[in-house]
């Protein structure tokens, strides 16, 4: 683009060169009044290269404001993809720290399960050292009542 922006200027500072050559040359005719047809057909044809010059500028121009158009527009979308990132990576934060929530929740709970089956094996334990008692007790009963 730098490259466009100093050849539009080349062909501006050529085509206000040609220009003003242009003007002087049509000056001189005028004062002569006896200058030839040649003269003012160089002059005539002078302009014309002096004016399609300046189109030329002017066109570059036009493309040297599109393409700065075009480039604020892939701004635009970047800073709008930046953002997008950024919220993506907000969510993203928010979801590993629920994770770990219930990941410590889980352990808490299958910690409770267990000290749950803990007590009750220990009750069951209880439960049959009961039953042997009485069946130790039932045993004697009966060897007494015989």
């Amino acid at each position: 683009m730098p490259d466009d922006h100093i050849r539009t200027e080349q062909h501006r500072q050529q085509a206000e060169g040609v220009r003003e050559k242009a003007e002087g040359s049509r000056q001189h005719a005028e004062q002569g009044r006896g200058s030839t047809e040649e003269r003012r057909n160089t002059a005539e044809s002078a302009r014309n290269e002096a004016e399609r010059f300046r189109q030329l500028a002017e066109e570059a121009r036009a493309v040297r404001d599109e393409h700065r158009e075009a480039l604020e527009s892939v701004r635009v979308e970047r800073e709008r993809l930046r953002e997008t990132g950024e919220m993506a990576r907000i969510a993203g934060e928010a979801a590993r720290a629920a994770a770990e929530t219930a990941r410590e929740a889980t352990i808490e709970a299958v910690h409770a399960a267990s000290e749950a089956l803990h007590a009750t094996l220990d009750q069951m334990k209880v439960v049959e050292e009961m039953r042997r008692t009485l069946r130790e007790i039932q045993d004697l009963n009966k060897l007494k009542s015989n």
